[in-house]
């Protein structure tokens, strides 16, 4: 039989177990690890604040310094942290059983939004009539996505709204001053009653998707002018708790829009019914639903049967705030990756200034740079065609597209070479890198996934031609600046006459390199320029980042584009 041993408080004072100070000294000092990044300035990035005064709205820079601070906060940062941590709950009913429908949040989400919407990155420039206003909101945008992604999908929303809404005027009269306030309320509560509101959207049902002509909602007039019940079953409708919906439903006239309050102007709760919450690979803190309708009370929005090109601005705008989203998360990824090379040593010396890992970092800070530069463009052509220059319109209506089928598409590769940088660290949720890596893919899938958005290119040059007329006007500014581009230019010319469905999305991407090389060439340092034309357009180039030629300037690159106080 085995005896038994047992130990004693004097054993275990025995050399052999070692007491509480030696076993202290036993372990090793934490060293060589990064110091928090916060808090910093998102707004320390030369390329965004070039683009603000470029595009005629450099009068919001001291704002926007001042959103970038809060943005890069220690507070700020945490927000972002617990509303991705702690994620909506929906509740169904009630204690005593009846059906509310309604989604609880984190306090942190409701400080994201509330300083969202404050600084003017809902609704707010459609009530401001200064040229730029809309700029300004889109570098807010790349400035406060530093914080997190999710609550960004209902000030989108809502920015979108407005446009579509305009094509009912007496709705519009009523709902425009609210959707265009600063001023957050997250209560569900009668719309004209509350000082300012959100909006959503519902397009898509499950047996069509993007193919929204198939959706089978009905709208039935009640008799009222004006005012329909809705019947059916939408599939993605993000953040339920806004206050008022666009959605597409089939009225006698054929696909129609329509304005559906969560609360009708009698206090009572309209019929919608939230099924379940999506459960998606990111963009956690934020509800996306699946809402159904029975007997729901619509307002008519524009003519019967022309729902989708009424609706169609407000894709237009959401689109753009995808390119934008995605711009963001590579700047805020950049910079981590930055942060981390300038404080982790390796092999006798600080990672960032390793030749391989400066050529990584390099490389992404050309990407970054430009899908800011594009962002901020596309941002600028949507301002002044708005105020009515059919240039510039014609030109977005294009370009956006462009924007958003390519740069949404590196935004997956970008954010996990940036995540690699950090090395196992930032393969550990504490470091935040792996919820970027989740959001990235959900902005080149929504509002059209590649495909869609490649088609919609061909669409737009085939049924507009002064559309083609604009984006070539646009390249021709940068017209013997780089004989790579000058020769990109011709070839695109070129593929243009030849492209069909198979070839759209080779198109698409030339055409996307090819804007934001004029755009870099334009107005960028030589040495950023240089390295983007030598290695996207002059083939000088691997298929991963990291890269770049020999003789590329790493130094000038690096400099322009890290912030100077990490």
């Amino acid at each position: 039989m085995r005896r038994m041993v047992s130990i004693s408080a004097r054993s275990l004072s025995h050399p052999r177990f070692p007491s509480a100070s030696q076993q202290q000294n036993a372990t090793h000092d934490v060293t060589n690890q990064a110091p928090p990044l916060s808090p910093y300035d998102a707004s320390d990035d030369q390329a965004l604040l070039e683009g603000l005064r470029r595009e005629g709205a450099g009068w919001a820079e001291e704002d926007l310094r001042r959103l970038g601070r809060l943005a890069g906060s220690a507070k700020a940062q945490e927000w972002g942290e617990q509303a991705n941590r702690h994620e909506p709950v929906l509740r169904t009913h009630d204690r005593y059983g009846h059906r509310i429908d309604e989604v609880e949040f984190h306090p942190s989400w409701h400080h994201l939004m509330r300083t969202a919407v404050a600084e003017g990155l809902a609704g707010a420039p459609w009530a401001d009539g200064r040229p730029g206003a809309h700029v300004v909101r889109t570098a807010g945008g790349l400035v406060w996505g530093h914080t997190e992604a999710g609550h960004g999908c209902p000030t989108s929303m809502t920015y979108a709204a407005v446009p579509a809404l305009r094509a009912q005027p007496d709705l519009a009269k009523v709902y425009e001053p609210l959707l265009t306030s600063r001023e957050y309320d997250p209560e569900l509560r009668v719309p004209t009653e509350k000082p300012g509101l959100l909006a959503g959207m519902g397009m898509t049902e499950k047996q069509g998707g993007s193919d929204v002509r198939t959706n089978t909602t009905t709208a039935t007039p009640t008799g009222e002018p004006g005012v329909y019940t809705l019947r059916g079953h939408k599939w993605f409708t993000s953040a339920p708790m806004c206050d008022v919906f666009l959605v597409l439903a089939q009225a006698p006239g054929g696909l129609s829009c329509f304005l559906v309050p969560r609360i009708l102007p009698d206090g009572s709760r309209n019929t919608f019914r939230v099924q379940r919450l999506k459960d998606k690979l990111g963009n956690r803190s934020n509800a996306s639903s699946e809402p159904e309708f029975d007997r729901t009370v619509a307002w008519l929005v524009g003519p019967e049967g022309r729902g989708v090109k009424t609706i169609i601005e407000m894709v237009n705008c959401t689109r753009l705030d995808c390119v934008m989203s995605s711009a963001a998360l590579m700047r805020k990824t950049l910079v981590e990756a930055g942060h981390h090379a300038r404080h982790r040593s390796a092999f006798g010396a600080r990672l960032v200034e390793q030749p391989l890992m400066r050529n990584v970092l390099a490389d992404l800070a050309l990407e970054s740079e430009a899908a800011t530069a594009l962002t901020l463009r596309l941002s600028g052509a949507a301002d002044r065609g708005l105020r009515g220059d059919a240039g510039e319109r014609a030109f977005r209506r294009v370009a956006t597209a462009v924007g958003k089928y390519w740069v949404t598409k590196r935004g997956p590769a970008f954010t996990a070479e940036a995540l690699e940088c950090l090395g196992g660290n930032g393969y550990v949720e504490d470091s935040g890198m792996p919820r970027h890596y989740r959001e990235a893919p959900l902005l080149s899938i929504w509002e059209g996934s590649g495909n869609v958005n490649a088609l919609d290119v061909l669409r737009a040059l085939g049924r507009t031609p002064e559309s083609a007329e604009a984006l070539f006007g646009e390249l021709a500014l940068a017209r013997g600046a780089d004989a790579r581009l000058d020769a990109a230019v011709t070839g695109l010319k070129n593929q243009l006459a030849e492209t069909d469905q198979m070839g759209a999305r080779r198109l698409v991407e030339r055409m996307a390199l090819a804007l934001q090389a004029a755009l870099l060439v334009r107005h960028a340092p030589a040495a950023v320029a240089d390295a983007f034309c030598a290695t996207r357009l002059g083939g000088d180039w691997g298929h991963a980042f990291g890269t770049l030629p020999a003789g590329t300037d790493l130094g000038a690159i690096l400099e322009r584009a890290l912030p100077g106080r990490n």
